[in-house]
C-alpha cells in the first residue's frame, strides 16, 4: 500500500484559484504535461499590462517603451531566478521545441563557419541521445547531424521504456560531443539522473542539452547546480501562456552561439555585406517579441515560488504513488515506465490490453476525465515497446487524490466496456 507524507490540503485547494474548474467543476483534468491550468494571478497580471502598459520593448527612447521594456525584463529575471540562471543567461523562445532547435540551428551554423567555431562540429563527431526523447529534442538533432556530418548515436532503452546511467556511459565514445535528454520523459515519468550525466559528459569533453519541460513546472530545478550547459522549457507547461519559451545556456556558450534567427533587435552594426551581434540574450531575440506573454511567465513563476517547489514536488510524489498504484490495481492494464514504488513523476502512460489508446481517452472522457491519448510524439520510444500508441495521465500541483481515484475506478471499466475482458 502507498504510504506518503499527509496530504497537502493548501495545494489540494489551490484548484479555487483556477478558474478552469469554477467552469468545470466536475472535470477531471489529468492533462498538465500537454498544457497547464492557468491561475488568476497569471491572467490577471497579463490583462493589466496589455491594458495599461502595453508598448514595444527596447524600441525607442519613450517613457512607454521605458515601462513596457522594464516589464519584459522583470519577468526575464524573475523566471532566470526560479531556473537558477543569470538574467543575460535566459533568452526568450517560443516555447521548448524552439529553444532547442535554436540551439541546434546554431550549433550547426558555427559548424559551417558562420561565427565561432569553439561549438563546431566536425565529420565524424557524435551526438547522443536517448530513444525516449521527444520529438523536439531528436529532430533538430538528426538535422543538425545531416547539416555537418556528425553521427547521431542513442542510448537504447529497457523494456519498461527507461534507461540508466550504464547505458549511457556505454552509448558515448571518443567522438561524443553532445549529449541530449530529457530530465523527465513525457511518457514514461523516468526522472534521469542529470548530474551524473553532466559529470560524465565533462569527463569526455561533451556539450549536455536537456529538456527541461516536464521538469521545471514540477520540482526544484537550478540549471547552475545542475551544470548543464544548455536547456530548454516551456511557458504553457507551467501555468504559462503559449507562444513563450525559455533557452538556457551558460553565458560563455551563448555569446560562442550564432544567432538561428536575425534581423532586427539582435545586432549592433549592420552593413549591406555583414552584421554584428549583441551580446546573449538579445542577439537571439529577433523582432518583436512575446511580451505579454513574458510578463504572464514572470507572475507565473511567482505564483509557483509562493507555493515552493519543494512542496509542489513533495505534493506530485504523493499523486505520482497513487497513480501507479490505480494501474497495477486494474487487470490487463500494461504500466509503461518505472514500477509502483519507484521515483517517478506524476506521469502514468498506460496500454490497455484489447482496447486501442484513443478508444480508451473517448471513454475516459465521456466520464469527464481529460487525459492525452497518442505516441505523444516519442514515436520511437513506443515503437520500441511494440504499441502505437499509449493513454498518459499526468497530475499538477492543483491535481488531487479524488481525481485519481476517479482515473483508476473508469480505467477499471474500460475492458469489460468493449469486450476485451472475455
Amino acid at each position: 500500500m502507498h504510504t506518503s507524507a499527509p496530504r497537502d490540503q493548501d495545494l489540494v485547494d489551490s484548484r479555487l484559484d483556477f478558474a478552469y474548474f469554477t467552469h468545470h467543476p466536475d472535470r477531471v483534468y489529468l492533462d498538465s504535461a500537454a498544457t497547464a491550468q492557468r491561475p488568476a494571478s497569471v491572467l490577471d497580471a497579463e490583462r493589466t499590462f496589455v491594458e495599461r502598459d502595453y508598448s514595444a520593448v527596447h524600441r525607442g527612447a519613450s517613457e512607454a517603451v521605458g515601462i513596457a521594456t522594464e516589464a519584459f525584463e522583470q519577468a526575464r529575471e524573475s523566471v532566470a531566478r526560479f531556473v537558477g540562471a543569470g538574467s543575460d543567461e535566459l533568452v526568450w523562445t517560443e516555447n521548448a521545441t524552439d529553444a532547442i532547435n535554436v540551439v541546434a540551428l546554431g550549433i550547426s551554423d558555427a559548424s559551417a563557419g558562420l561565427g565561432d567555431d569553439t561549438l563546431a562540429l566536425r565529420p565524424g563527431d557524435e551526438i547522443l541521445v536517448t530513444e525516449a526523447e521527444h520529438h523536439a529534442n531528436l529532430i533538430p538533432w538528426q538535422r543538425a547531424a545531416a547539416r555537418t556530418g556528425a553521427t547521431l548515436r542513442w542510448v537504447e532503452v529497457r523494456d519498461d521504456g527507461t534507461w540508466d546511467l550504464d547505458a549511457l556511459r556505454a552509448a558515448t565514445t571518443t567522438r561524443t560531443r553532445l549529449i541530449a535528454f530529457g530530465h523527465i520523459s513525457n511518457v514514461t515519468g523516468m526522472i534521469a539522473p542529470v548530474v551524473d550525466v553532466v559529470e560524465h559528459a565533462r569527463s569526455i569533453g561533451a556539450l549536455t542539452v536537456l529538456d527541461a519541460c516536464q521538469s521545471v513546472p514540477h520540482l526544484p530545478v537550478d540549471f547552475t547546480g545542475l551544470g548543464v550547459d544548455f536547456a530548454a522549457f516551456s511557458g504553457h507547461k507551467m501555468l504559462g501562456p503559449t507562444g513563450i519559451g525559455g533557452l538556457y545556456g551558460r553565458a560563455e556558450l551563448l555569446n560562442a552561439l550564432p544567432p538561428a534567427r536575425t534581423g532586427g533587435s539582435t545586432i549592433t552594426t549592420v552593413t549591406m555585406t555583414s552584421a554584428e551581434f549583441l551580446p546573449a540574450p538579445q542577439r537571439f531575440e529577433a523582432g518583436t517579441q512575446p511580451v505579454s506573454q513574458a510578463v504572464a511567465l514572470g507572475a507565473a513563476v511567482d505564483y509557483l515560488a509562493g507555493w515552493g517547489m519543494a512542496r509542489v514536488h513533495a505534493h506530485e510524489t504523493e499523486l505520482a504513488g497513487l497513480l501507479t498504484e490505480a494501474v497495477a490495481a486494474v487487470p490487463g492494464v500494461r504500466l509503461v515506465g518505472p514500477p509502483p514504488g519507484a521515483e517517478r513523476a506524476a506521469i502514468v502512460s498506460v496500454d490497455v490490453d484489447g482496447v486501442h489508446a484513443h478508444d480508451v481517452g473517448q471513454f475516459l472522457d465521456a466520464r469527464g476525465i481529460s487525459v492525452r491519448v497518442g505516441h505523444h510524439c516519442a514515436q520511437p520510444l513506443h515503437r520500441r515497446l511494440g504499441l502505437t500508441a499509449t493513454t498518459r495521465a499526468s497530475a499538477y500541483l492543483y491535481s488531487t487524490p479524488d481525481d485519481v481515484a476517479a482515473f483508476g475506478a473508469a480505467l477499471a471499466e474500460v475492458r469489460s466496456f468493449f469486450g476485451a475482458d472475455r
